[in-house]
């Protein structure tokens, strides 16, 4: 049996917003590529871009596809001195797809990088043409709380800062495989806790909603069915702000979802990108 080719195309950084910015890109051939918009894919409070690395795999067969490590992550500027507020990543977003000369994009964000994603597409960005947000946290001001413990994060950093096996992974994510842990155990120290702190306090300070009656892209808002992050009251809300919203809640899923059931999750895209997430 045949084996298919690997999108990976490499790795790169450029310096963009004022900082150094990290991020893997993945893509099939130029010519089918060109047709097609660009897909940035943001990843979430302590997802390292090579963590996401399967995804944009899959992506890369029919989509230019790039993966950030946002600031205080993976290989992306980090530690004390820089600004690790939600606007500062937002603007990130915007200047890193302007130095690649990006014409036309789709911004995929997971978690915290869909309300990155809100922001930054509150600027109203040339080129951005779409926004995917997965399973993102609706707290803030006067909402209920992120449905996570802020020591979780915190505990498997110090624990990965340490030395940490995918053994000692499994006690953070159970339902993991052997290959995500040993994964998540190599890169997760290189998330800097103060980032970590901040992003996760700032889901409680930040309003996202208050951006969304602004937007008036195609916008596709992905929920798991299983964690409790985003309710029926909540799409309900969203939609109620930016109507053109379409939704899918992925079946069997909790807020990790392409972990969960990655079928799921290429087949909650549809056609919106400009055609099937094959």
């Amino acid at each position: 049996m045949s084996q298919t080719a690997s999108t990976f195309l490499y790795g790169g950084q450029v310096h963009a917003n004022g900082i150094r910015q990290h991020y893997l890109r993945y893509g099939g051939s130029a010519g089918e590529r060109a047709e097609r918009d660009a897909v940035v894919l943001i990843p979430g409070i302590t997802s390292p871009a090579v963590t996401w690395g399967f995804v944009a795999e899959h992506l890369g067969r029919q989509f230019d596809t790039y993966v950030l490590d946002v600031r205080g992550r993976g290989l992306s500027a980090s530690g004390p001195g820089l600004d690790y507020g939600l606007d500062a990543q937002a603007a990130d977003v915007i200047a890193f797809a302007k130095e690649l000369g990006l014409e036309r994009y789709a911004l995929v964000g997971h978690s915290m990088g869909g309300r990155i994603a809100v922001r930054a597409a509150s600027s109203k960005p040339e080129g951005l043409a779409r926004l995917v947000i997965v399973d993102p946290p609706v707290s803030g001001p006067g909402r209920r709380a992120y449905p996570a413990n802020l020591s979780w994060y915190v505990d498997s950093i110090r624990q990965a800062i340490h030395g940490m096996t995918a053994e000692d992974m499994r006690a953070f994510c159970p339902t993991w495989t052997d290959s995500q842990r040993q994964l998540r155990a190599q890169w997760l120290h290189t998330c800097h806790e103060p980032a970590i702190i901040q992003s996760f306090e700032d889901f409680g300070r930040d309003d996202i909603h208050a951006n969304l009656p602004g937007l008036a892209l195609p916008m596709l808002l992905m929920t798991a069915e299983k964690g409790g992050v985003v309710s029926d009251e909540d799409v309900a809300e969203w939609q109620g702000l930016a109507p053109q919203t379409q939704h899918v809640r992925v079946p069997s899923a909790g807020h990790m979802i392409p972990w969960d059931n990655e079928a799921g999750f290429y087949a909650a895209f549809g056609d919106f990108l400009g055609r099937p997430v094959d």
